[in-house]
């Protein structure tokens, strides 16, 4: 998260304004993503028919990569970067942003490989050891010291993310049918849900380091990024085994903002990981726990229990230590 001094009572009132403003930006930047996050599951389970997704998954991202790739051209023609482009524009300056988008794509599919060795509930519960992965190759990769309380943060924020999936999978064994498959998880899908929390950390890391050390603007970086991004998602999709239905069959008006608020996250997200961290990052998708909740109790009308609190209880704490 991005940090202000405190240069007390000798700030001048035009500086004093200008750092509240910063904050203010901030602020609601971190709590739009918060919405964003927690909002995305509820909203693709309205989409369902008949319990199952109506559209196509791949070309949904392919969409999203693509209005990406979009928004960042027009926001550098915008801001007036366009010369920036075409001084900047090399396989050096590109191929950087050719990791991550790999990265991204390898653990898209590792994720429904990983379904043949486990249970998606014990994937679920599993994959929240990405923030320790996370947290050990941000310090380690990127030169970072962490103080004790905020290593106890990221514990507590492990914590309550394997608190929230285990409530809610006790949850769902006691309404499910005792005949129903029990939870599984084979030693090489162990291995396999670690490899993912790696690689997703890393990709993390990778990005914000790019990101940091380049000095380019975000728009261009961005573009970089979803030049490769589109192409290998749009790759995946042509070449994907069992696709029958069409490009944008199922499609709906919630798809669409389904979309849109996709595409808004990955864009403010970029400015997160270029002007704050990848901790910063765990700690907003932690928090879109509770507006998951609420509105999946509001919108799907799904029980809540008491239970809900403790996990955020959790979070809340967290958040207190690492950033006081």
């Amino acid at each position: 998260m991005i940090t202000i001094d405190n240069v007390g009572s000798s700030e001048s009132e035009p500086a004093r304004g200008r750092r509240l403003a910063l904050e203010v930006q901030w602020g609601v930047l971190l709590v739009l993503l918060v919405l964003i996050y927690g909002s995305h599951a509820p909203l693709i389970s309205l989409t369902k028919v008949d319990g199952r997704v109506p559209f196509s998954a791949s070309s949904c991202v392919v969409l999203i990569e693509l209005a990406k790739l979009m928004v960042s051209l027009a926001t550098l023609v915008a801001t007036g970067n366009v010369p920036t482009l075409k001084a900047s524009v090399s396989i050096t300056a590109m191929a950087p942003y050719a990791v991550p988008a790999l990265l991204y794509a390898f653990n898209n599919n590792l994720v429904v490989y990983m379904q043949a060795y486990m249970d998606p509930s014990s994937f679920q519960l599993l994959s929240n050891l990405k923030i320790a992965s996370t947290a050990l190759l941000y310090t380690s990769c990127l030169g970072k010291r962490l103080r004790s309380a905020q290593w106890l943060a990221l514990g507590l924020l492990v914590a309550a993310g394997v608190s929230h999936s285990y409530t809610s999978l006790h949850w769902e064994r006691i309404n499910q049918d005792k005949s129903s498959p029990r939870l599984h998880v084979t030693s090489w899908g162990l291995l396999l849900v670690l490899v993912y929390c790696f690689v997703s950390g890393l990709a993390a890391v990778y990005t914000e380091q790019v990101l940091k050390t380049q000095r380019l603007p975000l728009s261009l970086q961005n573009m970089f990024l979803y030049v490769f991004g589109v192409a290998i998602n749009l790759a995946s999709h042509l070449f994907s085994s069992g696709e029958q239905q069409g490009f944008l069959d199922g499609y709906s008006a919630l798809v669409w903002l389904i979309i849109a608020g996709q595409v808004a996250n990955g864009l403010l997200m970029s400015v997160i990981m270029k002007h704050g961290t990848g901790i910063t990052r765990l700690f907003i998708i932690s928090s879109a726990m509770l507006v998951n909740g609420v509105l999946s109790w509001g919108l799907l009308g799904i029980q809540l229990t008491p239970y809900f609190l403790f996990p955020v209880v959790l979070t809340g704490w967290a958040v207190h230590l690492y950033y006081t």
